[in-house]
């Protein structure tokens, strides 16, 4: 089984919508929620280039957002 991790915030509506998609396809993720800890949120656009939420890792591979998620299921 692979894993997935979503990088969120609270008020993000592709984040909602990702996590939804994930969800219907029944993949199970771990949800971290950086709304409240733009430290964790910068180390994170440090890390991968991007600056918006949501950021999904898959085994380890940061595979960017929605959109991109999207085409991959």
């Amino acid at each position: 089984m692979k894993s997935v991790v979503i990088y969120t915030t609270q008020s993000c509506p592709h984040c909602h919508r990702a996590k939804e998609i994930l969800k219907r396809k029944k993949i199970v993720f771990q949800e971290i929620d950086v709304t409240d800890d733009p430290k964790k949120r910068q180390e994170l656009e440090d890390r991968y280039g991007w600056m918006t939420v949501p950021m999904i890792v898959i085994d380890g591979k940061f595979i960017g957002g929605a959109n991109e998620l999207t085409k991959l299921v």
